[in-house]
């Protein structure tokens, strides 16, 4: 069933402004579910942890409740497997102070050059700190694929930790994350999976890919500002948490240090009751295969996230078809348009003889939000060659991106280039 956006659009408020969203990648619109969610705590339950009055009850009620939906979300095997906190990158700096006790110095760990910098500086210092080995994997800088044989090489000095990312927020490249993870699990390593960029983009089942950490933030899977770690229940059963005193020593609430951002969580929930929403409607045929894996929740969540990925596919050729139409554009990651599935609909380019910025600015002024710059994934530019001269522009296409919108912004890109 194909996704009807003019039902899908009044789902988003902040799309009814005379603007083209395609900063997506670095944080998408909420949705309206989010939103009631987030107003419906404040008004009628917003209290702190554990009391023993209604409202408090009632706040923990929601606080549960999310633990549950976000474990459907990624097909987690119990809501405990499931920690939020203020972003991936807070909740990665405090695990990984975790997983450093348990590491000798002379130990490994890998990260690769594709990755956000949130999955590689918390290593460094983790690194820096114990007295480990840093292993760099290198991509190709002719379509931004992982090298996947060095990867392997990598493996064979058997590290104790493996990072790596689901998509890359910069080159949009989708990693075989499944068959990464078992290559690290062969060789005797905990596998930690950057999943931010994804989320929003395609259904992830932690199951299925066998990695022992993921983590993503619900602002960019059309909610508020909170990220959801996901954890197997064993080892942050046994992991030390960096926390206070009072504080329980039951998961997941020994790693949800201090009083958590409980409107933020609630809105998480929105988001994903946002999903149940596109599951319902729009799920279809295209998600008939899901039913032999998954049922309930989870499979809607599936389905639902199987519809908006095969709209995206449109979205990704209209942009690399778009953009590679403009004289004087180098789309740096895969444009053939054979293999859109290795990639998300996020496509950064450089403009020659202009300045990313400038680009971004002049996009701007005709009403059409993008991004430039290293977006953080500082490896990435620095492996291009590009950190120091302006990045790239990156424009993000969301399942509630048209291709009307993509029409406008190549218009807007040709007067830019040819004006």
């Amino acid at each position: 069933m194909a996704l009807n956006l003019e039902t899908i659009r009044k789902q988003f408020p902040s799309l009814n402004r005379p603007a083209i969203f395609f900063d997506n990648p670095g944080g998408t619109q909420i949705s309206q579910q989010s939103i009631d969610r987030i107003n419906k705590y404040l008004l009628e339950c917003n209290a702190n942890h554990d009391g023993a009055f209604e409202t408090s009850k009632k706040s923990d009620e929601i606080l549960h409740e999310a633990h549950i939906a976000m474990a459907d979300f990624l097909n987690a095997a119990r809501p405990e497997e499931i920690i939020f906190g203020n972003n991936m990158t807070t909740l990665t700096l405090h695990i990984s102070r975790s997983l450093a006790r348990t590491l000798s110095p002379g130990d490994e760990l890998v990260v690769t050059r594709l990755d956000h910098d949130a999955n590689i500086s918390p290593w460094m210092l983790v690194a820096e700190d114990r007295g480990c080995k840093l292993t760099w994997v290198d991509f190709d800088v002719e379509d931004g694929t992982l090298k996947v044989d060095e990867f392997q090489k990598a493996m064979e000095r058997k590290p104790k930790i493996v990072a790596f990312g689901y998509a890359s927020n910069a080159l949009g490249t989708v990693n075989p994350v499944r068959k990464l993870t078992k290559m690290a699990k062969d060789a005797g390593a905990l596998v930690y999976i950057d999943a931010v960029q994804y989320a929003p983009h395609g259904p992830i089942d932690v199951q299925d890919i066998g990695c022992d950490f993921l983590v993503s933030s619900s602002y960019k899977f059309f909610g508020p500002h909170a990220g959801a770690l996901y954890g197997k229940y064993d080892l942050l059963n046994e992991l030390k948490a960096y926390k206070v005193r009072p504080a329980s020593n039951e998961l997941p609430y020994k790693f949800e240090t201090g009083t958590q951002n409980h409107e933020g969580i609630a809105g998480l929930l929105g988001a994903l009751e946002y999903f149940e929403w596109i599951g319902k409607e729009f799920g279809g045929p295209q998600g008939e295969g899901l039913m032999e894996t998954y049922s309930g929740r989870r499979l809607t969540y599936k389905q639902a996230l199987t519809a908006t990925r095969a709209y995206e596919f449109e979205l990704s050729r209209a942009l690399i078809e778009a953009i590679s139409s403009v004289p004087g554009t180098q789309i740096h990651g895969i444009t053939d348009l054979k293999r859109l599935e290795e990639r998300v609909s996020t496509v950064s380019f450089t403009l020659q003889g202009r300045e990313p910025r400038k680009i971004a600015e002049e996009l701007a002024a005709q009403g059409i939000y993008v991004w430039d710059g290293n977006y953080y994934a500082l490896a990435v530019t620095e492996r291009l060659g590009l950190e120091g001269k302006g990045g790239m522009v990156r424009v993000g296409a969301a399942h509630y991106s048209t291709l009307e919108e993509v029409a406008r912004f190549k218009a807007a890109l040709m007067k830019i280039a040819t004006g």
